[in-house]
């Protein structure tokens, strides 16, 4: 006997995944029907973690019987990147998420500004609430506090959440379980910023995989290779993505990238011409803004760098 149903797609393992029907934790294999392979052109993954998809089974399911995703859902709002930095492909990190949680940190490895700032564009055009992340702060503060007191201010000042962790001293680990409750929430971040240590953190009874820094080239490590969903003891679950060394935008034209900087959104209305690419025009409110310290320099950089981005990004 045939039976169908609708599940959520909880851990990618190449062209095998695992489904739960959530809010349930029930687990059970499946692949991918090779229409529905075909049927997606615009990512390398046709099927993300977090996905609502169709099913079929033919008694109970074992790895020896998977299930049969047979139809994507819709999604509400998904994080997608490009692939590589020459590439037209695109690989969609995370669907139907309530929550973006982007782990960041100053140093150890250093944070790339312009990285985070893609990361933002993405989540404003694809209808996804990002919260940042600042972790390590029990370190920063002692060693380079005027340097976290600017990051704040800047992204405080752009409109965004930012909340100070320590996974090492549980320092905002309870404001961020609070926040993640009852959500699926994606953790994402430049690779050993401490995302496996802040899930770990937020449930003890998880555990992610966890790596040191290279102190050669202040990098983290891979240390997830899969995407994969995790139960959280308090409440929702939380989508761990793989350590990204480069996040480059999709669909997104020259014209379009300021309308997802809210603080030059709101400046821009003051500009003498629309549209305006707050580059070069004459009575620019955005421009002015940025020299009035209005809007940091620093985001109004990386969207110069967005604009000359086009084709590659590093």
């Amino acid at each position: 006997m045939t039976k169908t149903g609708e599940a959520t797609v909880v851990k990618n393992a190449g062209s095998h995944y695992m489904l739960s029907v959530l809010p349930e934790w029930n687990l059970f294999p499946a692949v991918l029907r090779g229409k529905v392979r075909l049927e997606s052109q615009t990512a390398t993954n046709p099927v993300a973690i977090g996905d609502r998809v169709r099913y079929s089974l033919e008694g109970e399911a074992d790895e020896q019987n998977p299930a049969i995703i047979t139809e994507v859902l819709p999604r509400s709002n998904y994080v997608i990147r490009r692939s590589t930095n020459l590439s037209r492909q695109a690989h969609i990190i995370g669907a139907n998420i309530d929550l973006a949680v982007i782990a960041v940190s100053l140093y150890f490895p250093q944070i790339k500004l312009p990285f985070l700032d893609r990361i933002l564009v993405t989540c404003e055009v694809y209808n996804v609430t990002p919260v940042i992340v600042l972790n390590k702060v029990d370190l920063y503060r002692s060693e380079v506090p005027e340097e976290m007191d600017n990051f704040l201010k800047i992204y405080r000042g752009a409109g965004y959440r930012v909340i100070e962790t320590s996974a090492k001293t549980s320092e905002g680990i309870d404001t961020l379980r609070e926040l993640c409750k009852d959500k699926v929430c994606l953790i994402s971040g430049e690779s050993g910023v401490g995302k496996s240590s802040i899930i770990k953190a937020l449930d003890s009874s998880l555990n992610p995989k966890i790596s040191k820094i290279s102190h050669v080239h202040l990098q983290g490590k891979h240390t997830t290779s899969l995407y994969e969903m995790y139960p959280l003891a308090s409440g929702g679950f939380i989508i761990d993505s793989p350590g990204l060394r480069g996040f480059g935008l999709v669909d997104l034209g020259k014209t379009e990238i300021a309308l997802y900087f809210p603080e030059m959104l709101a400046a821009a209305k003051g500009c003498r011409f629309t549209p305006c690419t707050h580059t070069h025009e004459p009575g620019c409110a955005v421009k002015e803004a940025v020299d009035r310290g209005e809007i940091s320099a620093e985001r109004y950089n990386s969207y110069l760098g967005m604009l000359e981005e086009d084709k590659k990004f590093r």
